[in-house]
């Protein structure tokens, strides 16, 4: 296991959320190779993973066989496929590479120009082909927070919610990746008359993170608690973009569909769970004993910050509208796999699990419009003369997530997106 300590040969700003002690991995493409490759990227530089593996530099990595192929492809689920202990392995041995005291890549001028790109000169693609996205609903402060929104003062939690992680079956087709635009929906509303079809005028976000899968299961098997971990490849952080009135809607009996089907956005790192290790911490205790199958050993939240900025349309600056943490989720990801797989689902290497809306325990902390603006019942002051119940057309938020501090930063980038004007129907 690599030592936090350990200093990287090139210059990472200490502020970087991509430390040595990180190394995700993510899908580039550059102006001199328009061919997608699997990379990490260390401060402002994206390594590419098919030079290094081209020079023989990953060969002796345990359960990592043809890194050449695996690495060339265009998204990570091939490689994901090896499970999290070849992931483990890759990782360290790029930590080794990049490590001040390693020579290797140190002192090879030409290699370091071919594998190392300025983070300016790359597109970011979505990492992994994703077949099928899950959306849980796992943090209480949220769950009772948008009932009281949405059902008025006197709604209580979901009967459900404190036994078992709930969740719906999303739309993996529309997952793009962060800096996509968003085109603002149409559907049915009704405010209590006739429905009316339009463009959706309570356009929300919803700061969540994603776990992606990485070892399949069969068919008719569960994944046990205990071993769920080794499922899951890493995480990234989550908008999942919501038509508060479109959803409002057609919500009873089955849950969301248009209302959110229209996209989701994510950050195009995956950060491992290695990476994430350190930050390990206590969710909160739970209300019920849990059953047996759910019931995990040890500690199973991450302490990981996550911040939601918002540029108002024409506005070149951007205002904090929420802090929030991936600790205040009352579910954890190992629970929610196995919850997903205990009657038998087969999950398959690059489906999504996303968590549902992440709200702390205050006005500051919450993770999407509907609880601060009350379902759009009173106004929330942003910057200036600008405030907003809902984002307008132009509106761009931006998350960012990050845990630790100083040269042992391990972040997410940014996951953004910018509201379009709907489509004329």
């Amino acid at each position: 296991m690599i030592q936090m300590s350990l200093r990287s040969f090139l210059h990472v700003d200490p502020k970087s959320p991509f430390s040595l002690a990180n190394i995700p991995f993510g899908i580039v493409s550059s102006s001199s190779n328009p061919h997608k490759r699997a990379a990490t990227i260390l401060g402002n530089w994206v390594i590419d993973l098919a030079q290094l593996a081209s020079a023989g530099l990953l060969k002796n990595v345990q359960g990592l066989e043809n890194p050449e192929i695996v690495f060339s492809k265009s998204d990570l689920n091939c490689f994901a496929a090896l499970g999290r202990f070849t992931i483990s392995r890759t990782r360290e041995r790029l930590q080794e590479l990049l490590s001040e005291s390693c020579e290797t890549l140190k002192n090879n001028d030409y290699l370091r120009k071919c594998a190392l790109i300025s983070d300016k000169d790359v597109t970011c693609h979505l990492p992994m082909s994703i077949g099928d996205y899950t959306d849980f609903y796992t943090c209480r402060n949220h769950a009772f927070n948008a009932s009281k929104a949405m059902r008025g003062e006197n709604a209580s939690l979901p009967p459900a919610f404190l036994r078992l992680p709930i969740a719906y079956h999303g739309r993996a087709s529309s997952i793009v990746s962060s800096g996509t635009s968003i085109r603002r929906p149409l559907g049915q509303t009704s405010t209590g008359g006739e429905p009316s079809f339009g463009p959706c005028t309570k356009m929300d976000y919803e700061a969540e993170m994603g776990f992606f899968v990485c070892k399949p299961n069969t068919l008719g098997e569960r994944v046990a608690i205990n071993e769920a971990e080794d499922h899951i490849f890493g995480a990234v952080l989550l908008n999942d973009w919501s038509a508060r009135d479109i959803q409002s809607f057609e919500y009873f009996p089955l849950g969301p569909f248009n209302g959110k089907n229209f996209a989701t956005s994510i950050s195009p790192w995956i950060v491992t769970l290695d990476a994430l290790e350190p930050f390990k911490c206590a969710l909160p205790e739970h209300d019920y004993a849990d059953p047996e199958y759910l019931c995990m050993s040890r500690k199973a939240g991450y302490n990981v910050n996550i911040q939601i900025d918002l540029r108002v349309s024409g506005s070149e600056d951007t205002a904090t509208i929420g802090q929030t943490n991936l600790k205040h989720l009352y579910w954890s990801a190992a629970q929610m796999l196995t919850h997903h797989t205990v009657g038998g689902c087969n999950l398959r290497t690059g489906d999504l699990l996303g968590t549902g809306t992440i709200s702390g325990d205050s006005n500051d902390k919450l993770g999407c419009f509907l609880e601060l603006s009350r379902n759009g019942k009173q106004s929330v002051k942003i910057t200036g003369s600008a405030a907003r119940t809902w984002l307008e057309d132009g509106d761009e938020i931006i998350m960012t997530a990050w845990a630790g501090k100083d040269s042992a930063r391990v972040g997410f980038g940014e996951c953004r997106g910018v509201i379009l004007p709907a489509t004329k129907f």
